[in-house]
C-alpha cells in the first residue's frame, strides 16, 4: 500500500514539473493602448551619492533613475516595474502615483537650516545637462508632453518640498521638457487684475484645474496654503509663503485657460471693491457685481 502511495506521489510531482505553459497565439494585436507611465516625478536625495544609493537599493524606497554629481545616470529599476518613490501622492485626480510614474532622484543636499534661516543649495549645471536628454527620451518613448514632468512637491505638497525653489524649471521648459508660464500672458493678466488679489477660493479652483490635490489631514486653510506654496515654489520661487497675491494670480491664470473668467471673481461678498478703473469684468452680470 505504501509503495503505491509513493509511486502516485512521485508521478504527481513529475507531471507537475512537466506541465507546459499555455500556447498563446500572437497573430493579432490591438491599436487601442498606451503607456502605463503617465508622469515623470523629479526628486532630490537630501544626501550624498553613497547614502542615496544605499537608501534606494536596500531601503524601503527606490527610483527608476539616480543621477550622481559627476554626473552619471544610474538605472536602478526598469521602467516597466513600479519603483517606490512618490508615496502618498496625487495629480489630476490620480492617486498613489508609484504605479503610473517614473521616478528620477538627483543627488543634491536640498537645504540646510542655520541661525540665519534656511539655505537652499544651488543646482549643478552638469546634472541638469544630463537630466534634460533623459527626460526627452522618456517623454518620447511614452508619448507624453512636458506637462507630465512634475516635482515631488507638486504631487505631495503637504509633506514634500523637493526639488526645491532653485530647481531650474524654466530651463527645462525652454528645452521642451516642462511647463512654464508665458511672460506676455502673465503681464497681460497683471494688467487685467489691476492690483487686486482674488479670493483664496479662486486660487483653489485654479490649482485644482492645474492638477494639484486639495486633500489633506490638516485644516483646510493650512492645506490650501501648502498647495499654493508648492505652486509658488515652482513658478514664482522668489517668494513661496502660501499667501495669495496678485502676481501668483497672474501666473496661475497664465497656466489655466479662462481662469480669469471664473465666476468666483464676481462674488462681491469676497471682493467688495471694484477695479480702480470702475469697469466691470466681461463675464459679470449686473446682479453679480465685479470687484
Amino acid at each position: 500500500m505504501w509503495r503505491g502511495l509513493i509511486v502516485l506521489c512521485l508521478a504527481a510531482i513529475l507531471l507537475g514539473g512537466c506541465t507546459r505553459a499555455p500556447v498563446i497565439d500572437t497573430r493579432y494585436s490591438s491599436q487601442n493602448h498606451d503607456s502605463r507611465v503617465q508622469y515623470v516625478i523629479l526628486h532630490y536625495t537630501s544626501s550624498d551619492f553613497d547614502r542615496a544609493l544605499q537608501h534606494l537599493t536596500v531601503g524601503q524606497v527606490s527610483s527608476h533613475y539616480l543621477i550622481d554629481t559627476q554626473p552619471t545616470i544610474y538605472r536602478l529599476v526598469d521602467e516597466d516595474r513600479r519603483a517606490w518613490h512618490a508615496g502618498e501622492s496625487s495629480w489630476q485626480g490620480r492617486t498613489w502615483l508609484n504605479g503610473s510614474s517614473i521616478g528620477i532622484e538627483i543627488v543634491h543636499p536640498g537645504y540646510t537650516d542655520g541661525p540665519a534661516g534656511r539655505y537652499w543649495h544651488p543646482w549643478s549645471e552638469a546634472q541638469i545637462d544630463v537630466l534634460i536628454p533623459l527626460l526627452k527620451d522618456i517623454l518620447r518613448r511614452h508619448g507624453l508632453g512636458p506637462e507630465h514632468v512634475l516635482g515631488h512637491s507638486d504631487v505631495a505638497p503637504q509633506r514634500k518640498v523637493d526639488p526645491g525653489p532653485l530647481f531650474p524649471w524654466q530651463r527645462l521648459a525652454e528645452a521642451g521638457v516642462a511647463v512654464w508660464p508665458e511672460a506676455e500672458r502673465v503681464a497681460d493678466n497683471l494688467r487685467r487684475l489691476e492690483g487686486q488679489t482674488p479670493p483664496m477660493a479662486w486660487f483653489e479652483e485654479g490649482l485644482q484645474q492645474l492638477g494639484f490635490s486639495l486633500q489633506g489631514a490638516a485644516d483646510q486653510v493650512v492645506v490650501s496654503r501648502n498647495v499654493l506654496a508648492a505652486f509658488q515654489m515652482r513658478f514664482r520661487p522668489s517668494r513661496f509663503d502660501g499667501q495669495p497675491d496678485v502676481e501668483s494670480a497672474a501666473i496661475l491664470a497664465a497656466l489655466v485657460p479662462d481662469l480669469l473668467n471664473s465666476a468666483l471673481l464676481c462674488k462681491s461678498a469676497e471682493n467688495p471693491s471694484m477695479p480702480r478703473s470702475g469697469a466691470q469684468w466681461p463675464h459679470c452680470t449686473p446682479d453679480q457685481p465685479a470687484w
